[in-house]
This record gives C-alpha cells, sequence and structure tokens, in this order.
C-alpha cells in the first residue's frame, strides 16, 4: 500500500476517534446538568473550565509541535485525553468534576493542534484538496459519538460506564494507529511567536475563527439541552445528532464546492445557513422545525474550520503548527465566551432569545472574511 494511503488512514482514525470522544462528553451534559442540578447560570460557569483549560494549553501545544514530531505530543495526549472521560464520568462532586473537565480540555487543545498539522504536511503530498474530509472524519466520528450515546440514554445506561467503553475502545485504537503517523514534520522555521503589531493575515482569521467557535461550541454544549428543554423530547441527543449529521455530511463535500465556488462566496453561504437555521428553531421551537434548523445550522458551520485553518497554513509568517496555535487562541476566547454567556442570558431571559447570540456570530462570519479576501487581493 502507498505509505501516503497509510498515512492518511492513520490521520483519518485519529480525525475520527477526536470527535467521537468530545461528542460523548458534549451529548451528555445534560445528563451532568440533572445529577449535579445545575441550573443554566451554573452550568455555564462549569463549562468555563474548558476554554479556560485549553488557553492553558495553546503555548504548550504550539512548543510541543515545535519542539518535536507532531506525531508524539499527538498520541500521549490522546491516551490522557481518553482517560479523561473516564474521570468525567465517575466525577461525584462538582470540584472532582470540573478537573475532569479542565484535564479533557488541555490534552484535546494539544491534539488538536498536532493532528491539524498533520493534516497540513499530509496535504502537500496530494494534488486535490483533503483537509475537508478530515474534518468530515471528525464530525463522522462525532456523529457516531452521539448516536451511540443515544442509545446509552435509551436503555439507561449509566454515564460512567458509557464513557468507561468509550475510553477504552479509544485507547485500543490509538495503539494500532500510532506506528502509520507521518515522522519528521518538524517545520525548520517560523516556529517563534513574534510579539508586535498584530499580522492582519492572522488576526482575521483569527476572528473568523472566534465566531465560528462561539456557533460551533455553544452548539455542542448546549444543542441537547435545547432539545429537553424548550423543545421538551425525552431522547434530548435527537438535536445533536441532527447537527453532527449535517456537518458532517457537508465536510465530505466542502473541498468540492470550495473547488467550485471559492472560499470567499463559501463563507458568506456559510453564514447565511447558520442565522437561518438558529433562527428556524427560535421562532417555531417544536421538534420537527427545530430539527431543520438544527440542520441547516450543521451545514453552515461545516466549511469555517476547515477553510480557516486550511489558509492559517498557507501564512509566510508562520509555520503550520505555530499560526494554527495562534488562531486557535481566538477559538479558545470563542469557546471561553460563547458556552457560558448562552448560559448566563437562559438564566437571565430564557434559552430562546439567548440563541440569538449564534445568529449575531454567524452573520459576522461575512464582514470579517470580506475583510481577508480584500487584504490577500492587495
Amino acid at each position: 500500500m502507498d505509505i501516503r494511503v497509510k498515512q492518511r488512514t492513520a490521520l483519518s482514525i485519529f480525525f475520527f476517534l477526536s470527535g467521537f470522544c468530545f461528542s460523548t462528553w458534549a451529548s451528555r451534559i445534560p445528563t451532568i446538568k440533572s445529577f449535579f442540578g445545575f441550573n443554566e447560570a451554573e452550568l455555564g460557569s462549569v463549562l468555563l473550565a474548558m476554554p479556560i483549560s485549553s488557553m492553558i494549553g495553546l503555548p504548550i501545544s504550539g512548543w510541543l509541535v515545535s519542539k518535536f514530531d507532531s506525531r508524539k505530543p499527538l498520541f500521549f495526549s490522546f491516551i490522557l485525553f481518553s482517560i479523561s472521560l473516564i474521570f468525567i464520568g465517575y466525577a461525584q462532586t462538582p470540584f472532582f468534576l470540573i478537573c475532569a473537565i479542565a484535564m479533557f480540555a488541555f490534552f484535546m487543545r494539544i491534539l488538536n493542534i498536532a493532528v491539524n498539522t498533520q493534516s497540513i504536511t499530509l496535504q502537500r503530498k496530494f494534488d486535490k484538496k483533503i483537509i475537508g474530509s478530515f474534518h468530515g472524519l471528525w464530525s463522522t466520528g462525532g456523529l457516531s459519538g452521539v448516536g451511540f450515546s443515544t442509545l446509552m440514554v435509551k436503555f439507561n445506561i449509566g454515564i460512567g460506564q458509557h464513557m468507561l467503553m468509550v475510553a477504552i475502545l479509544t485507547l485500543v485504537i490509538t495503539l494500532f494507529a500510532y506506528p502509520y503517523l507521518i515522522k519528521h514534520d518538524k517545520a525548520p522555521t517560523g516556529n517563534k511567536l513574534i510579539l508586535g503589531k498584530p499580522d492582519p493575515f492572522i488576526l482575521y482569521l483569527g476572528i473568523l475563527v472566534f465566531f465560528a467557535a462561539v456557533c460551533e461550541g455553544g452548539m455542542y454544549d448546549w444543542s441537547g439541552v435545547y432539545f429537553r428543554e424548550v423543545v421538551k423530547v425525552e431522547i434530548f441527543t435527537y438535536g445533536y445528532l441532527i447537527f453532527m449529521a449535517c456537518m458532517a455530511l457537508s465536510r465530505f463535500f466542502s473541498d468540492k464546492i470550495i473547488e467550485n465556488i471559492g472560499m470567499e462566496k463559501t463563507y458568506i453561504i456559510s453564514a447565511s445557513f447558520i442565522a437561518i437555521g438558529v433562527l428556524t428553531a427560535i421562532i417555531f421551537p417544536n421538534f420537527w422545525s427545530s430539527m431543520i434548523g438544527f440542520c441547516l445550522i450543521g451545514f453552515g458551520t461545516s466549511s469555517v474550520f476547515p477553510m480557516t485553518f486550511a489558509l492559517a497554513g498557507t501564512s509566510s509568517k508562520y509555520s503550520p503548527g505555530m499560526a494554527m496555535s495562534i488562531i486557535g487562541t481566538y477559538g479558545i476566547l470563542g469557546m471561553l465566551i460563547g458556552p457560558p454567556l448562552i448560559g448566563y442570558l437562559a438564566h437571565a431571559f430564557n434559552l430562546k432569545i439567548s440563541f440569538i447570540t449564534f445568529i449575531i456570530s454567524g452573520l459576522m462570519l461575512i464582514p470579517i472574511s470580506q475583510l481577508f479576501f480584500k487584504l490577500q487581493k492587495k
């Protein structure tokens, strides 16, 4: 088998498992909310542990990827990422839960930078675009994870047993896939953060990631709660499931769509889908209209991260790993502000009104992307 095919297969496995593990956590947030008796504001405060811990992990992840081959931090962070799921599942106190979530987010940040660095390196070995397919596999993993979670909820399997099963499965597969990852991909230059006036190229991409993170991260954390408390559905994972399904489907076609219409138009279409989808779910909060709305949000958010990370990899100032680490900081800020803000707004008003945050964030992708492409044409 061609070495490129082996490397692509191994990397695809890590993208899939990453999405599977993340959706395992996100889809059980309503379970955690009920177990601890959190209100929306308290849940929002607990969720702050993720972006804060990710922020701490960002400079470390950038340093690890620039210091070593990306496969090594990817492997070790993935192991600890999986183990942290077990800690979340068996947390009995809010303090232990927050510590487990912080650990989960910290190692997820390292593996995200490492796995995307590998994808950009591998992209250079292919003539056709393949980065979108990797993100499609992440979403497919997420879809599979939430599907499995739905079965766990349906058959009343405890969250501890659920998380343990996923962690063991992930650990075993990781050991088999690791040897086939790309070796010796450390960038010779561009590995140091340059302080001073912000680079407009990185700044605009970072702001795009910020607003995308508000939308995507907010949907991960609050879609289940929305379906249980607003749509009033007993199997609350349906909303998250349709969101992930549409995101995954769209990501497999995103490379082809971008080739046909270009990134500039894709950002505009993505923003429009997000806004229309959220508005549909807010105005018509019944099951089928909310499913349609969440489907549109999935289509809208699908291309933003793959496009923006691909553009970051073309930076003339920074190596791919460092560029993604920098714009990842903006994504963490989006996660830091978005999901907790939804919780506080929902507590002050209601969950439907708080979802207007996603409409505003989605529409902001249009002017920021226009500024970026205007800069590129100069």
